[in-house]
């Protein structure tokens, strides 16, 4: 039922934008998403505190104890919606009000979107979107508004990453390749950082899993940065309907790092794919480049030092890059990889499937690093690489994208988790995961390409033997063409009939 809801709400939403560009349009519905969403909590204490002779309902001290955002009456849904949204000046009630909780919650201070008074804004048809959105929540049986509104924001932000295409991957990480990281990381305490965390789903994700695992969100701190400013937004956003509170930051991350002593466990990002515009010039003396300076033409080797910079001293990493990553020989690539290998920081390689991505058909590998594999969390991983080949996996959800299902992240992680785990029963799949040696990765010159070690899938034997299978083709080899000489026949005896001999 949440699934349809979520797909009606985003068939009427697009069909209301007309002809806008879903790129604008996402700020002005996720943006009144999030107004819904602290309505709501903020109305769920409200009648709480009303219901309390000794508590006052209008005092925002009240909320701040609650960790709930206070909303001012003028800002309040139920006013918008019942007695705002039908007249020509609802965009400037919506503008005023995101101004009157920003002003009235300062974590919020230029997060909100305020352009919904703008001429080209029809406010007909934003009126109508404040009418959908007031509905969600109501005559859903055992779900809360504010849970609904949750999921809305997620599926909403993946619906719009579809329709914008390649801009869409600058916010936006699907959700499966997500899951997947967070699987196979496990990050039930500690801190977790990502810092080029677009629209911050890589955290609302760990916090799902803590939630699966019987955790508590409080087990974790979130550190993340964003040097897009409209992203950033759209990440305060989620977030805080998610109830994380995270530690994000606006700025670029190679040269205004605004977490420059932060040691995280859990390090979990999706960095621009094979960036030339980031400005490697000018760190060419940078303390992250222990293992080699990157070349100014490609920054991917520049993520992954500034990934391992940042790693406690018992860390793990999960870092979604371009398969060019496991093989180049650019520059100086090769030889950093090298070094990576020997110094013992690469715990495993995963190759994704095709078609996973809105806005590349680059394919993708997940890289894990391990600042310390005989640290007695896990087994004495030093001196082997884990490869998994995940190619053949996934399944089409429409004509260019993919997914990976719960079966396939359950079939991987619990593959690294064997090999990783001190009790994991770990056996090679022959073409599907090897745990590889240093000299077998030396012989491939420092190549992490799984495909390079797991081989080739074994085809189960059928039973029939060899000298059967090639008589039988060979019979209906014969019927083939037995065939196809009576057909050429009938065709030149019908041809003759009407006059035409060949």
């Amino acid at each position: 039922m949440d699934q349809e809801l979520e797909k009606t709400l985003w068939a009427t939403a697009d069909k209301l934008r007309n002809n806008m560009d879903a790129a604008e349009y996402k700020h002005i519905v996720l943006g009144l998403i999030f107004l819904k969403y602290i309505s709501d909590s903020f109305e769920d204490l409200y009648n709480k505190l009303k219901e309390d002779n000794l508590s006052d309902a209008e005092d925002k001290d009240e909320y701040l104890a609650e960790n709930v955002f206070y909303v001012p009456p003028s800002a309040r849904w139920n006013y918008l919606q019942h007695q705002r949204a039908k007249l020509p000046s609802i965009g400037k009630d919506i503008d005023d009000a995101m101004d009157a909780i920003e002003k009235d919650n300062p974590t919020l201070k230029g997060v909100l979107p305020k352009d919904y008074a703008r001429p080209s804004l029809d406010k007909k048809r934003l009126g109508e979107l404040v009418d959908l959105i007031g509905n969600v929540g109501f005559k859903q049986e055992g779900h809360s508004s504010k849970d609904l509104l949750g999921r809305v924001y997620e599926y909403f932000l993946g619906m719009f990453a579809d329709a914008e295409g390649k801009r869409g991957g600058q916010f936006y990480t699907p959700e499966s390749i997500v899951k997947l990281l967070v699987e196979m990381l496990e990050p039930y305490n500690g801190r977790i950082y990502d810092g080029c965390c677009g629209s911050g789903g890589m955290f609302v994700q760990s916090e799902k899993f803590l939630k699966a695992h019987g955790g508590r969100i409080g087990d974790i701190a979130v550190y993340g940065q964003e040097s897009n400013p409209t992203t950033y937004k759209l990440a305060k956003m989620n977030l805080a309907i998610r109830g994380i509170d995270a530690k994000i930051e606006l700025g670029d991350t190679f040269h205004n790092d605004r977490h420059k002593d932060l040691k995280a466990d859990y390090i979990i990002a999706n960095p621009p794919f094979n960036i030339s515009d980031w400005g490697g010039e000018q760190l060419q003396d940078s303390h992250m480049w222990k293992y080699g300076v990157p070349p100014v033409g490609n920054a991917n080797y520049g993520w992954l030092q500034l990934f391992i910079n940042k790693l406690s001293t018992t860390g793990t990493a999960g870092i979604v890059l371009a398969n060019g990553s496991m093989t180049t020989n650019a520059g100086t690539e090769n030889e950093i990889r090298k070094q990576l290998i020997t110094e013992g920081l690469v715990d495993c390689m995963v190759a994704l499937p095709t078609q996973l991505f809105y806005n590349t058909q680059i394919p993708a590998c997940l890289w894990f690093l391990a600042r310390n594999r005989t640290n007695h969390k896990f087994r004495n991983r030093s001196g082997e690489i884990l490869f998994i080949d995940a190619r053949k996996l996934g399944t089409m959800t429409s004509r260019k994208n993919k997914i990976l299902t719960d079966t396939d992240i359950a079939q991987i992680s619990e593959a690294y988790h064997n090999w990783r785990n001190i009790d994991g029963k770990y056996e090679d799949v022959q073409g599907f995961c090897k745990s590889a040696n240093l000299a077998e990765v030396e012989a491939n010159n420092f190549v992490l390409t799984p495909g390079r070690y797991v081989g080739t899938e074994e085809v189960e034997d059928d039973g029939i033997p060899y000298e059967e299978k090639v008589a039988t083709i060979s019979e209906n080899l014969k019927g083939y063409f037995k065939k196809s000489i009576e057909l050429q026949q009938r065709i030149k005896t019908n041809l003759v009939k009407v006059g035409i001999e060949i």
